[in-house]
């Protein structure tokens, strides 16, 4: 029993854009009849040029052609249409009375999906085509799936870069923060009296330090005229002690 076109037809919200191209114009509107009731939206050329030119306008989703076709023939066009970035995924399906070997080894070398024999009925060529539209549409899908791992992955690397960048630039300042003794410190020393005597302490020198530059410390040093010792005040703290 044959199959209808209803039965072979594959969900679809709206119809294929299928491209027939074959000189002959009956057999171009017994395949027409029959794929638009799948459905199909069909677009017809008579010769390789203007099929040529149609698929490069309109981009159809599957290309059916004959390999003998005036000005440029199946293969040519087949070909071309290869090298084209607008039209390189596009399945493509020869119909055609071309039965040898050569002809069938030619259209795989030059890029058809698929390769079909004179007399065809219309239901062949439809699940022949269908075939061709769910490889494409799955390969498109795994191609979607390698992007979006790509991005993540070139992402997650960006990420890393920068984290490792950030890090770079926490050591680079820690290390450059300047840790020394100096009699010229950053904030000025204030003028303190001897916790044990009273009597007014000499400045000394002050050590500047802390964990990096955003925390910096400043311990100024003092001396007493009266022998009590050397004495500490932390800046940060306010607070005096003797050291010495």
């Amino acid at each position: 029993m044959r199959a209808s076109a209803q039965s072979l037809q594959a969900p679809r919200s709206s119809p294929r854009l299928t491209l027939l191209v074959d000189h002959d114009f009956d057999t171009r509107r017994m395949y027409a009849e029959f794929l638009k009731r799948a459905p199909s939206e069909i677009e017809e050329a008579e010769d390789g040029r203007e099929a040529l030119a149609k698929a490069l306008a309109r981009r159809p989703d599957v290309i059916i052609t004959e390999t003998r076709l005036p000005g440029l023939n199946g293969f040519e066009l087949c070909s071309l249409l290869r090298t084209d970035p607008t039209t390189h995924d596009i399945p493509i399906l020869f119909v055609t009375g071309d039965v040898f070997d050569p002809e069938r080894d030619r259209a795989e070398r030059v890029g058809a999906d698929a390769f079909l024999t004179k007399p065809c009925l219309p239901e062949t060529l439809l699940v022949e085509m269908q075939r061709l539209l769910q490889l494409s549409a799955e390969l498109r899908e795994r191609g979607r799936a390698v992007h979006t791992r790509f991005q993540s992955q070139v992402r997650r690397s960006t990420e890393l870069l920068e984290k490792a960048a950030q890090q770079k630039r926490r050591v680079t300042l820690s290390r450059a923060h300047v840790r020394q003794q100096t009699s010229a410190p950053p904030s000025p020393p204030p003028a303190l009296m001897c916790p044990a005597c009273d009597t007014p302490l000499t400045y000394s020198r002050s050590h500047v330090g802390g964990v990096n530059a955003r925390t910096p410390e400043q311990w100024d040093y003092y001396d007493c005229g009266n022998g009590c010792g050397t004495f500490q005040y932390r800046q940060r703290t306010r607070k005096v002690r003797r050291v010495t």
